[in-house]
């Protein structure tokens, strides 16, 4: 095979299209360099080189984006269209080669080799072109889409490599494909792999033929199948036989009828029952509607229990389910109350918000009952899908409703009390914001009109007794909080636990553990320690799970025939819990030197805090440690400023910042601590240090602090006060805006407190330091 010399020309990048020597083929051109490049070539010679672009998707290819191996073709005509872009006529002549790529200014230019095919015809060649020819022809039988002509004017081609490269334009192939017949060069070559193309597309079509007679039959055999079932139909209803799809159509209408539904949602139902009837039951949306039509019967219309509205009665049911928790119950019997009076009160939207273990969950459950109505719970923890809660639509596989007609189905009655709980672990992703689809769920001026979006129709949920629970207010949004009714518990006091843990839990571990009450007997002072020093929260599930600690142990004791009654005391807890697993703040001994009690507030409850001030020689240095947090760190400074700026009315030597070095600390320094409450505790501390007065030991305090000595508010008083009562503390220093709090603190332990209401550093001073402040 001879090559040409090199020789120069305009390049035009085609898109999904190919050129082989000796085909005449119209091309539209746009792009702007590639009309540079026509108008070029016009000038000039009227050659181009035409080669394919390896991504069809690029508008502006570069020398990598193209394939080496092209056509050099000859443009013989050109017309400008109306719509600005240029067809063009052009007939392929001969193989070529880029050598090297030239990016004009204006267009794309290259250097190519073109290549000569040899025109002998051996006894080989002329075997492969007969061969060839006879598989196009047994192509064309099979494929019906080329037609005899084409067939004809391929006969009478005389050329070998002219010939191969003419069928494969014919053939259904990828660019890829079609690129790989052009640049192989060698003849012989080309017509094997023609000829191996054909022969593979020829098994295609037939394999395709089976598959399509295949295909009909099948067709054939499902429309035999239902003129049959028509026919059996018209037979059995001819008989008055209630068999087949006939008898279930005839159930469901009748379910409809006496599912109570509102008129325009059994008008829908009928409909989709008449869809349901036409279709065939080896269709696939048979099976959709029918799912559908169930939904429909079995969510509850006008279904409803009867309120037993006795406050005497729901009173007892409360107070023998839980212990303490006086706020929300309260709350309850309020409810009942007005719904007596008025008989037509909208669901109200309570949010039991607490530490875990405090017994949301079961106080829902305990109201459901007082009020004699049905009781359903759903978890929204985790839920981050829109569709979770509104349902999903019924195009989509494997379609159902959201949670709440979910539960609604589960509660049978239109009137249950439903638990939303952990409303506070939901949160939202590119599926949607679910806690915006709660809006309407729980907002009392929508949700007589709840629309879910498998169901369709509309829903009345104004009836339902919705209660949320949650861990942390601060995750659940603004607008979805404004419509629910927040009721915090706190957690239990000391007291509570105790009586919880006697009354309620024993009892009921003693009944899972197969034991009677007199195998197994814990004294008061055993209930106190284990509260104490074998837990750490605010609720009781850990106090549960040592109480079953104890009933397995004894237990095991009695099946061993070791005892026959076990009694658990103060003194021998120890054997069957172990060493102490956690300790609690209790009071200094004496009055002590910059050492101030404070009181903190945790998930767990309350705690006290030893707040410890020393001082070094040094030039003002203040140093705190204890892993504070920036609220911390930020009140220990504002402390720090304003003992600065009051040393001489405090009695601190003028001119201290400039003679020591202050390191406040606050101890158990693995833990992490922060929050506005341990202001005045740090003054008094720094306050005590500096000027060698003592505090007094039975003083606990709390209460964020300002440059101007102003004493702010803070919160969690309940749980700081019965830290501090737990630790022996009787004087208990709060800021003055505070004293509403005080009432929420169970009285038993405001007995053994006395409060004092503070407003300026001053007077914290005067009752926390054994000499009062020195003028």
């Amino acid at each position: 095979m001879a090559k040409k010399k090199e020789i120069i020309v305009p390049l035009l990048p085609l898109r999904g299209l190919l050129v082989y020597p000796t085909m005449v083929l119209h091309l539209d051109v746009g792009r702007e360099k590639s009309v540079e490049a026509l108008e070029k070539a016009m000038v000039d010679d009227h050659l181009i080189f035409l080669t394919t672009q390896k991504e069809i998707s690029i508008d502006e290819p570069a020398e990598e984006d193209l394939y080496k191996i092209g056509t050099l073709t000859r443009v013989k005509q050109m017309l400008k269209l109306p719509n600005g872009t240029i067809r063009v006529l052009v007939e392929g002549l001969k193989r070529a080669q880029i050598i090297d790529f030239k990016d004009e200014a204006s267009h794309f230019a290259v250097s190519i080799e073109v290549f000569d095919e040899k025109l002998t015809k051996d006894v080989e060649d002329q075997a492969l072109m007969r061969t060839m020819l006879e598989y196009f022809e047994q192509y064309i039988k099979v494929s019906k889409k080329v037609s005899a002509e084409t067939y004809s004017a391929v006969a009478d081609i005389e050329e070998p490599g002219r010939m191969a490269d003419i069928i494969s334009s014919h053939l259904p192939l990828k660019l890829k494909e079609k690129q790989d017949i052009l640049e192989t060069f060698h003849v012989k070559d080309r017509m094997n792999r023609v000829i191996e193309i054909i022969h593979n597309e020829r098994e295609v079509l037939n394999l395709e033929k089976k598959i399509g007679q295949r295909v009909k039959k099948s067709m054939e055999r499902t429309q035999k199948e239902y003129y049959l079932r028509e026919q059996m139909k018209a037979i059995q209803k001819e008989l008055g036989e209630k068999e087949g799809k006939t008898g279930e159509i005839a159930d469901l209408t009748e379910k409809i009828e006496k599912a109570g539904m509102p008129e325009h949602v059994q008008l829908t139902a009928l409909k989709e029952l008449e869809r349901y009837e036409k279709i065939p039951s080896s269709s696939a949306e048979s099976g959709v509607i029918r799912n559908y039509i169930e939904w429909l019967i079995s969510l509850p219309w006008n279904k409803a229990t009867e309120d037993d509205i006795d406050i005497h009665k729901a009173d007892r049911i409360l107070n023998n389910d839980h212990y303490g928790l006086e706020n929300v119950k309260e709350r309850v019997l309020e409810y009942l109350a007005v719904q007596k009076l008025t008989n037509s009160l909208k669901g109200p939207i309570l949010c039991l918000a607490g530490p875990p273990g405090v017994g949301k969950t079961s106080l829902a459950r305990s109201i459901a009952t007082s009020l004699n109505r049905n009781f359903v719970r759903i978890s929204l923890g985790g839920v981050r899908d829109e569709s979770e809660i509104r349902g999903h639509r019924r195009t989509y596989v494997g379609a159902m409703p959201g949670r709440i007609i979910q539960g609604m189905k589960k509660a049978g009655t239109i009137n249950p009390v439903f638990l939303l709980d952990e409303i506070d672990k939901m949160s939202s992703d590119f599926r949607g914001d679910p806690s915006s689809a709660m809006l309407e769920v729980l907002d009392p001026e929508q949700n007589h009109n709840f629309s879910d979006h498998y169901i369709e129709e509309t829903y009345d949920l104004s009836k339902v007794m919705f209660i949320a629970t949650a861990n942390d207010l601060s995750t659940i949004p603004g607008p979805l909080r404004d419509r629910m009714e927040i009721i915090t518990i706190a957690g239990y006091t000391e007291l509570e636990k105790v009586h919880i843990a006697k009354d309620h839990l024993l009892p009921k571990q003693i009944k899972e553990h197969g034991l009677t009450k007199s195998q197994l007997q814990i004294r008061d002072e055993a209930f106190q320690k284990v509260v104490r020093f074998y837990t750490r929260e605010a609720g009781v599930r850990g106090l549960e799970r040592q109480l079953a600690t104890i009933c397995r142990k004894t237990a095991k004791i009695i099946v061993a025939g070791d005892k026959k009654k076990v009694i658990i005391s103060e003194k021998n807890i120890e054997d069957f819990l172990g060493k102490p697993k956690f300790r609690y703040g209790q009071a200094e001994l004496e009055d002590q030197i910059g050492v101030a009690t404070g009181l903190a507030y945790t998930t767990v409850g309350g705690d006290t805090l030893q707040i410890e001030v020393s001082l070094s020689p040094g030039k003002g240095k203040l140093v705190l440690t204890g892993k504070l947090g920036d609220v911390m760190k930020e009140s220990a400074q504002a402390a720090f400023s304003y003992v600065r700026s009051k040393a001489v009315e405090l009695g601190i030597e003028e001119g201290f910042h400039e003679k020591y070095d202050i390191h406040i600390h606050v101890p158990e320094g693995a833990v992490p601590k922060d929050g506005p409450s341990a202001g005045i505790t740090m003054a008094t501390a720094l306050v005590s240090a500096l000027s060698g007065n003592p505090i007094r030991k039975e003083v606990g305090m709390t209460g964020e602090i300002t440059l101007r000595g102003r004493v702010l508010p803070i919160g969690g008083v309940k749980e700081k006060t019965l830290s501090a009562h737990r630790a022996g503390l009787t004087k208990i220093i709060l800021p003055k805006d505070n004293e509403k709090d005080i009432d929420d603190i169970p009285e038993s332990v405001r007995d053994d407190l006395d409060f004092v209401l503070v407003s300026h550093v001053d007077e914290v001073l005067k009752h926390a330091l054994s000499g009062g402040v020195q003028e």
